[in-house]
Protein backbone atom coordinates (compact mmCIF):
# COMPACT_ATOMS: atom_id res chain seq x y z
CA UNK A 1 0.00 0.00 0.00
CA UNK A 2 1.53 3.35 -1.31
CA UNK A 3 2.00 5.89 2.16
CA UNK A 4 0.28 8.49 0.12
CA UNK A 5 -2.67 6.17 -1.79
CA UNK A 6 -3.23 7.64 -5.54
CA UNK A 7 -5.60 5.44 -8.02
CA UNK A 8 -3.65 3.82 -10.44
CA UNK A 9 0.42 3.83 -11.23
CA UNK A 10 2.15 6.80 -9.80
CA UNK A 11 4.16 8.49 -13.45
CA UNK A 12 7.30 9.06 -12.08
CA UNK A 13 9.33 11.32 -14.29
CA UNK A 14 11.85 13.17 -11.86
CA UNK A 15 15.31 12.74 -13.58
CA UNK A 16 15.64 9.61 -10.83
CA UNK A 17 14.87 8.16 -9.11
CA UNK A 18 13.25 6.66 -11.97
CA UNK A 19 10.69 4.17 -12.89
CA UNK A 20 11.89 0.16 -11.78
CA UNK A 21 10.81 -2.72 -14.36
CA UNK A 22 8.69 -5.15 -13.36
CA UNK A 23 11.56 -7.87 -14.56
CA UNK A 24 13.49 -5.60 -11.66
CA UNK A 25 11.22 -6.02 -8.79
CA UNK A 26 10.62 -9.87 -9.58
CA UNK A 27 14.45 -10.48 -9.67
CA UNK A 28 14.77 -8.55 -6.15
CA UNK A 29 12.06 -10.18 -4.52
CA UNK A 30 14.16 -12.65 -2.98
CA UNK A 31 15.20 -13.30 0.40
CA UNK A 32 18.48 -12.87 1.85
CA UNK A 33 21.47 -15.13 1.31
CA UNK A 34 24.95 -16.02 2.63
CA UNK A 35 27.18 -13.68 0.33
CA UNK A 36 30.30 -15.97 1.67
CA UNK A 37 28.65 -18.92 0.02
CA UNK A 38 29.82 -19.86 -3.55
CA UNK A 39 27.15 -18.41 -5.03
CA UNK A 40 27.39 -14.30 -4.43
CA UNK A 41 31.16 -14.53 -5.32
CA UNK A 42 29.86 -16.33 -9.02
CA UNK A 43 27.17 -13.74 -9.65
CA UNK A 44 29.40 -10.80 -8.49
CA UNK A 45 31.61 -12.05 -10.69
CA UNK A 46 29.63 -11.73 -14.07
CA UNK A 47 28.26 -8.15 -13.06
CA UNK A 48 32.18 -6.88 -12.50
CA UNK A 49 32.55 -8.00 -15.85
CA UNK A 50 29.61 -7.02 -17.75
CA UNK A 51 29.17 -3.66 -15.70
CA UNK A 52 32.15 -2.18 -17.78
CA UNK A 53 30.19 -2.51 -20.91
CA UNK A 54 28.01 -0.18 -19.68
CA UNK A 55 31.44 2.30 -19.61
CA UNK A 56 32.61 1.14 -22.83
CA UNK A 57 35.78 -0.06 -21.18
CA UNK A 58 38.16 -3.34 -21.46
CA UNK A 59 40.77 -1.94 -18.93
CA UNK A 60 39.12 -0.12 -16.16
CA UNK A 61 38.19 -2.01 -12.22
CA UNK A 62 34.78 -1.16 -10.84
CA UNK A 63 33.79 -0.82 -7.70
CA UNK A 64 29.95 -1.92 -6.56
CA UNK A 65 29.38 0.17 -3.34
CA UNK A 66 26.44 0.02 -1.23
CA UNK A 67 26.16 4.04 -1.26
CA UNK A 68 24.69 6.65 -3.35
CA UNK A 69 26.43 8.65 -6.07
CA UNK A 70 27.40 10.99 -3.10
CA UNK A 71 29.41 8.40 -1.88
CA UNK A 72 30.91 7.18 -5.52
CA UNK A 73 32.31 10.68 -5.62
CA UNK A 74 34.08 10.55 -2.67
CA UNK A 75 35.06 7.46 -3.84
CA UNK A 76 36.76 8.38 -6.37
CA UNK A 77 38.53 11.45 -4.47
CA UNK A 78 39.59 9.99 -1.90
CA UNK A 79 41.24 7.34 -3.41
CA UNK A 80 43.06 9.36 -6.33
CA UNK A 81 44.16 12.28 -4.90
CA UNK A 82 45.72 13.77 -1.13
CA UNK A 83 44.87 16.59 0.60
CA UNK A 84 45.78 20.06 -0.75
CA UNK A 85 45.86 18.80 -4.35
CA UNK A 86 44.97 21.31 -6.62
CA UNK A 87 41.85 20.59 -9.01
CA UNK A 88 40.07 22.15 -11.40
CA UNK A 89 36.51 21.66 -11.51
CA UNK A 90 33.22 23.02 -13.06
CA UNK A 91 29.93 24.81 -11.43
CA UNK A 92 27.18 24.72 -13.36
CA UNK A 93 24.25 23.15 -11.15
CA UNK A 94 23.12 22.04 -8.12
CA UNK A 95 25.11 18.82 -8.40
CA UNK A 96 27.93 19.95 -9.31
CA UNK A 97 28.23 22.72 -7.04
CA UNK A 98 27.33 19.90 -4.25
CA UNK A 99 30.49 17.84 -5.83
CA UNK A 100 32.68 21.28 -5.44
CA UNK A 101 31.74 21.65 -2.18
CA UNK A 102 32.66 17.71 -1.51
CA UNK A 103 35.75 18.44 -2.45
CA UNK A 104 36.16 21.47 -0.54
CA UNK A 105 35.46 19.34 3.09
CA UNK A 106 38.01 16.74 1.62
CA UNK A 107 40.53 19.40 1.97
CA UNK A 108 41.74 19.35 -1.91
CA UNK A 109 42.66 22.66 -3.53
CA UNK A 110 39.46 23.58 -5.86
CA UNK A 111 39.98 26.06 -8.40
CA UNK A 112 36.47 26.66 -9.08
CA UNK A 113 35.44 27.22 -12.92
CA UNK A 114 31.60 29.03 -12.73
CA UNK A 115 29.86 29.31 -15.71
CA UNK A 116 25.70 30.52 -15.40
CA UNK A 117 23.32 28.08 -14.86
CA UNK A 118 22.26 26.55 -18.12
CA UNK A 119 25.56 26.93 -19.64
CA UNK A 120 27.77 23.91 -20.17
CA UNK A 121 31.52 24.07 -18.45
CA UNK A 122 33.80 26.74 -20.12
CA UNK A 123 36.55 24.63 -21.56
CA UNK A 124 38.11 27.56 -22.81
CA UNK A 125 38.96 28.54 -19.14
CA UNK A 126 40.43 24.63 -18.50
CA UNK A 127 42.79 25.60 -21.73
CA UNK A 128 44.09 28.63 -20.04
CA UNK A 129 44.32 27.07 -16.85
CA UNK A 130 45.68 23.88 -18.53
CA UNK A 131 48.27 25.99 -20.76
CA UNK A 132 49.48 27.99 -17.77
CA UNK A 133 50.27 24.72 -15.86
CA UNK A 134 53.56 24.13 -16.97
CA UNK A 135 54.51 22.66 -13.55
CA UNK A 136 51.71 20.00 -13.31
CA UNK A 137 50.46 21.26 -10.19
CA UNK A 138 46.83 20.92 -11.53
CA UNK A 139 46.43 17.15 -10.49
CA UNK A 140 42.89 16.41 -11.36
CA UNK A 141 39.87 17.38 -13.96
CA UNK A 142 36.24 17.15 -12.49
CA UNK A 143 33.42 17.34 -14.18
CA UNK A 144 29.73 16.46 -14.23
CA UNK A 145 28.99 14.52 -17.61
CA UNK A 146 24.91 15.85 -17.08
CA UNK A 147 23.87 18.35 -14.68
CA UNK A 148 20.58 17.14 -14.00
CA UNK A 149 19.52 20.45 -12.09
CA UNK A 150 19.61 22.75 -15.79
CA UNK A 151 19.57 20.04 -18.00
CA UNK A 152 22.86 21.08 -19.68
CA UNK A 153 25.31 17.86 -21.00
CA UNK A 154 28.77 18.14 -21.03
CA UNK A 155 31.36 17.67 -23.95
CA UNK A 156 33.94 15.28 -22.35
CA UNK A 157 35.08 13.85 -25.65
CA UNK A 158 36.98 17.95 -25.59
CA UNK A 159 38.02 17.70 -22.46
CA UNK A 160 39.79 14.51 -23.55
CA UNK A 161 41.39 16.59 -26.14
CA UNK A 162 42.11 19.51 -24.35
CA UNK A 163 43.69 17.42 -22.17
CA UNK A 164 45.97 15.85 -24.94
CA UNK A 165 46.25 19.02 -26.62
CA UNK A 166 49.02 20.42 -23.77
CA UNK A 167 50.17 16.74 -23.19
CA UNK A 168 48.78 17.50 -19.39
CA UNK A 169 48.90 14.57 -16.96
CA UNK A 170 46.05 15.56 -14.53
CA UNK A 171 43.25 12.81 -13.58
CA UNK A 172 39.94 13.10 -15.42
CA UNK A 173 36.98 12.47 -12.71
CA UNK A 174 33.79 12.27 -14.41
CA UNK A 175 30.30 12.27 -12.25
CA UNK A 176 28.28 10.30 -14.95
CA UNK A 177 25.46 9.30 -12.35
CA UNK A 178 22.50 10.30 -15.08
CA UNK A 179 24.61 10.01 -18.18
CA UNK A 180 25.80 6.53 -18.31
CA UNK A 181 23.55 3.71 -19.53
CA UNK A 182 21.46 6.87 -21.36
CA UNK A 183 23.99 9.17 -23.20
CA UNK A 184 26.92 8.15 -25.53
CA UNK A 185 29.64 7.28 -22.72
CA UNK A 186 33.26 6.13 -23.92
CA UNK A 187 35.42 6.02 -20.64
CA UNK A 188 38.33 3.68 -22.98
CA UNK A 189 38.30 6.32 -25.89
CA UNK A 190 37.90 9.65 -23.82
CA UNK A 191 40.68 8.69 -21.37
CA UNK A 192 38.36 8.70 -18.50
CA UNK A 193 40.43 8.12 -15.51
CA UNK A 194 37.47 7.46 -13.44
CA UNK A 195 33.84 7.40 -13.66
CA UNK A 196 30.76 6.98 -11.56
CA UNK A 197 26.83 6.46 -11.41
CA UNK A 198 24.03 5.26 -9.35
CA UNK A 199 22.00 2.40 -9.60
CA UNK A 200 18.60 4.90 -9.17
CA UNK A 201 19.42 6.53 -12.70
CA UNK A 202 19.54 4.70 -15.71
CA UNK A 203 20.05 1.80 -14.59
CA UNK A 204 16.57 1.77 -13.40
CA UNK A 205 16.74 -0.07 -9.73
CA UNK A 206 16.25 1.32 -6.33
CA UNK A 207 19.05 3.64 -4.75
CA UNK A 208 21.86 2.54 -2.88
CA UNK A 209 24.67 1.32 -5.16
CA UNK A 210 26.96 3.59 -5.97
CA UNK A 211 28.95 2.13 -9.44
CA UNK A 212 33.11 3.47 -9.98
CA UNK A 213 35.12 2.25 -12.31
CA UNK A 214 38.59 3.22 -12.35
CA UNK A 215 40.93 2.89 -14.95
CA UNK A 216 44.89 1.95 -14.81
CA UNK A 217 45.77 5.27 -14.16
CA UNK A 218 43.79 5.73 -11.61
CA UNK A 219 44.80 2.62 -9.85
CA UNK A 220 48.17 3.81 -9.93
CA UNK A 221 47.08 6.80 -8.17
CA UNK A 222 45.89 4.97 -4.92
CA UNK A 223 49.51 4.05 -4.22
CA UNK A 224 50.21 7.33 -3.31
CA UNK A 225 46.91 9.19 -2.37
CA UNK A 226 46.90 10.04 1.42
CA UNK A 227 43.18 11.19 1.68
CA UNK A 228 41.71 9.17 4.86
CA UNK A 229 39.55 6.55 3.13
CA UNK A 230 38.15 3.26 5.10
CA UNK A 231 34.59 2.11 4.26
CA UNK A 232 35.31 3.91 0.18
CA UNK A 233 39.14 2.23 -0.24
CA UNK A 234 39.31 0.53 -3.38
CA UNK A 235 42.53 -1.51 -1.62
CA UNK A 236 39.93 -3.42 0.65
CA UNK A 237 37.79 -4.65 -2.48
CA UNK A 238 41.04 -5.21 -4.55
CA UNK A 239 42.17 -7.78 -2.13
CA UNK A 240 38.98 -9.56 -1.86
CA UNK A 241 38.68 -9.91 -5.76
CA UNK A 242 41.68 -11.20 -5.64
CA UNK A 243 40.80 -13.71 -3.32
CA UNK A 244 37.32 -14.56 -5.62
CA UNK A 245 35.27 -13.21 -2.34
CA UNK A 246 35.09 -9.62 -3.69
CA UNK A 247 33.35 -8.32 -0.72
CA UNK A 248 34.64 -6.88 2.15
CA UNK A 249 31.55 -6.32 3.61
CA UNK A 250 27.99 -7.07 3.20
CA UNK A 251 26.52 -6.26 -0.01
CA UNK A 252 22.66 -6.23 -1.07
CA UNK A 253 21.84 -9.39 -2.85
CA UNK A 254 19.00 -7.73 -3.39
CA UNK A 255 20.65 -5.28 -6.02
CA UNK A 256 22.91 -7.57 -7.04
CA UNK A 257 20.23 -9.56 -8.40
CA UNK A 258 18.23 -6.65 -9.51
CA UNK A 259 21.91 -4.92 -11.42
CA UNK A 260 21.64 -8.73 -12.91
CA UNK A 261 18.53 -8.47 -14.69
CA UNK A 262 18.81 -4.71 -15.13
CA UNK A 263 22.38 -4.59 -17.13
CA UNK A 264 20.81 -8.33 -19.35
CA UNK A 265 17.01 -5.94 -20.02
CA UNK A 266 19.91 -2.92 -21.33
CA UNK A 267 22.00 -6.06 -23.25
CA UNK A 268 18.83 -7.27 -24.92
CA UNK A 269 17.94 -4.10 -25.99
CA UNK A 270 21.26 -3.28 -26.59
CA UNK A 271 23.18 0.02 -25.50
CA UNK A 272 23.47 1.70 -28.47
CA UNK A 273 19.68 1.08 -28.90
CA UNK A 274 19.25 2.25 -25.38
CA UNK A 275 21.08 5.70 -26.15
CA UNK A 276 19.10 6.07 -29.24
CA UNK A 277 16.00 5.82 -27.25
CA UNK A 278 16.76 8.34 -24.97
CA UNK A 279 17.68 10.54 -27.66
CA UNK A 280 14.17 10.36 -29.58
CA UNK A 281 12.63 11.20 -25.78
CA UNK A 282 14.75 13.94 -25.21
CA UNK A 283 14.03 15.49 -28.70
CA UNK A 284 10.74 14.70 -28.54
CA UNK A 285 9.74 16.47 -24.45
CA UNK A 286 11.84 19.43 -25.94
CA UNK A 287 9.77 19.55 -29.26
CA UNK A 288 6.73 19.77 -26.77
CA UNK A 289 8.41 22.42 -24.23
CA UNK A 290 9.23 25.05 -27.83
CA UNK A 291 5.15 24.07 -29.13
CA UNK A 292 4.23 25.43 -25.48
CA UNK A 293 5.95 28.28 -25.98
CA UNK A 294 8.12 28.22 -23.27
CA UNK A 295 11.85 28.02 -23.15
CA UNK A 296 14.39 25.33 -22.08
CA UNK A 297 16.88 25.81 -19.72
CA UNK A 298 19.94 25.19 -21.62
CA UNK A 299 21.02 27.91 -23.68
CA UNK A 300 22.75 26.24 -26.28
CA UNK A 301 21.87 23.07 -28.31
CA UNK A 302 25.06 21.44 -27.98
CA UNK A 303 24.39 21.60 -24.67
CA UNK A 304 20.32 19.78 -24.70
CA UNK A 305 20.76 16.68 -22.19
CA UNK A 306 18.52 13.71 -23.58
CA UNK A 307 17.58 12.50 -19.84
CA UNK A 308 16.43 15.39 -18.76
CA UNK A 309 14.58 18.95 -19.71
CA UNK A 310 14.57 22.10 -17.22
CA UNK A 311 11.79 24.02 -18.34
CA UNK A 312 11.14 27.75 -17.53
CA UNK A 313 7.84 29.17 -16.37
CA UNK A 314 6.73 32.74 -16.97
CA UNK A 315 8.06 34.79 -13.85
CA UNK A 316 4.31 34.91 -12.69
CA UNK A 317 4.26 31.43 -12.39
CA UNK A 318 5.74 29.48 -9.19
CA UNK A 319 7.28 25.92 -10.70
CA UNK A 320 6.87 24.57 -7.36
CA UNK A 321 3.21 24.57 -7.57
CA UNK A 322 3.57 22.80 -10.62
CA UNK A 323 5.33 20.20 -9.27
CA UNK A 324 2.60 20.29 -6.14
CA UNK A 325 -0.44 20.28 -8.42
CA UNK A 326 0.86 17.30 -10.91
CA UNK A 327 1.28 15.28 -7.67
CA UNK A 328 -1.90 16.18 -5.70
CA UNK A 329 -3.71 16.17 -8.85
CA UNK A 330 -2.50 13.82 -11.79
CA UNK A 331 -0.68 11.77 -9.56
CA UNK A 332 2.61 13.03 -11.69
CA UNK A 333 5.85 13.16 -10.26
CA UNK A 334 8.07 16.06 -12.07
CA UNK A 335 11.03 17.22 -10.92
CA UNK A 336 11.12 20.57 -8.74
CA UNK A 337 13.96 23.40 -9.89
CA UNK A 338 16.93 23.62 -7.35
CA UNK A 339 18.62 26.20 -5.36
CA UNK A 340 19.39 29.57 -8.23
CA UNK A 341 16.53 28.11 -10.66
CA UNK A 342 14.08 27.16 -7.67
CA UNK A 343 10.50 28.27 -8.24
CA UNK A 344 11.88 29.17 -12.07
CA UNK A 345 11.86 26.27 -13.76
CA UNK A 346 10.32 22.29 -13.49
CA UNK A 347 11.90 19.40 -14.63
CA UNK A 348 11.00 16.37 -17.05
CA UNK A 349 13.37 13.50 -16.62
CA UNK A 350 12.93 11.25 -19.44
CA UNK A 351 15.90 8.43 -18.27
CA UNK A 352 15.57 4.78 -17.39
CA UNK A 353 13.74 1.60 -18.87
CA UNK A 354 10.86 4.26 -20.16
CA UNK A 355 9.29 4.17 -23.69
CA UNK A 356 7.38 6.75 -25.64
CA UNK A 357 3.94 6.19 -24.43
CA UNK A 358 4.45 6.79 -21.21
CA UNK A 359 6.58 10.01 -22.32
CA UNK A 360 3.31 11.25 -23.71
CA UNK A 361 1.24 10.09 -20.37
CA UNK A 362 3.48 12.92 -18.95
CA UNK A 363 3.53 15.39 -20.94
CA UNK A 364 -0.35 15.46 -21.46
CA UNK A 365 -0.45 15.75 -17.42
CA UNK A 366 2.26 18.49 -17.90
CA UNK A 367 -0.50 20.66 -20.60
CA UNK A 368 -3.59 20.03 -17.96
CA UNK A 369 -1.15 21.39 -14.81
CA UNK A 370 -0.02 24.48 -16.77
CA UNK A 371 -3.28 25.13 -17.74
CA UNK A 372 -4.42 24.49 -13.69
CA UNK A 373 -1.66 27.12 -13.02
CA UNK A 374 -3.42 29.96 -15.38
CA UNK A 375 -0.49 29.25 -18.28
CA UNK A 376 -2.38 29.63 -21.59
CA UNK A 377 -0.96 26.33 -22.84
CA UNK A 378 -3.59 24.92 -26.03
CA UNK A 379 -3.77 21.35 -24.77
CA UNK A 380 -2.96 18.76 -27.26
CA UNK A 381 0.10 21.37 -28.55
CA UNK A 382 3.19 19.95 -26.94
CA UNK A 383 1.81 16.53 -27.36
CA UNK A 384 0.79 16.54 -31.03
CA UNK A 385 4.47 18.09 -31.47
CA UNK A 386 5.93 14.88 -29.65
CA UNK A 387 3.60 12.65 -30.90
CA UNK A 388 4.29 13.87 -34.90
CA UNK A 389 7.97 13.26 -34.12
CA UNK A 390 7.78 10.21 -32.52
CA UNK A 391 5.80 8.54 -34.80
CA UNK A 392 8.16 9.37 -37.63
CA UNK A 393 11.00 8.03 -35.76
CA UNK A 394 10.17 5.08 -33.23
CA UNK A 395 11.56 1.77 -34.93
CA UNK A 396 10.36 -1.39 -34.41
CA UNK A 397 11.72 -2.96 -31.04
CA UNK A 398 14.02 -5.54 -31.58
CA UNK A 399 12.90 -8.13 -29.78
CA UNK A 400 9.95 -8.02 -31.43
CA UNK A 401 11.28 -7.87 -35.43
Amino acid sequence: MDYVYGPGRNHLFVPGPVNIPEPVIRAMNRNNEDYRSPAVPALTKTLLEDVKQIFKTTTGTPFLIPTTGTGAWESALTNTLSPGDRIVSFLIGQFSLLWIDQQQRLGFNVDVVESEWGQGANLDILASKLAADTAHTIKAVCIVHNETATGVTNNLAKVRRILDDYRHPALFLVDGVSSICALDFRMDEWGVDVALTGSQKALSLPTGMGIVCAGPRALEATKTAKSVRVFFDWNDYLKFYKLGTFWPYTPSIQLLYGLRTALDLIFEEGLDNVIARHARLGKATRLAVEAWGLKNCTQKEEWFSDTVTAVVVPPYIDSSEIVRRGWKRYNLSLGLGLNKVAGKVFRIGHLGNLNELQLLGCLAGVEMILKDVGYPVKLGSGVAAACAYLQNNTPLIPSRI
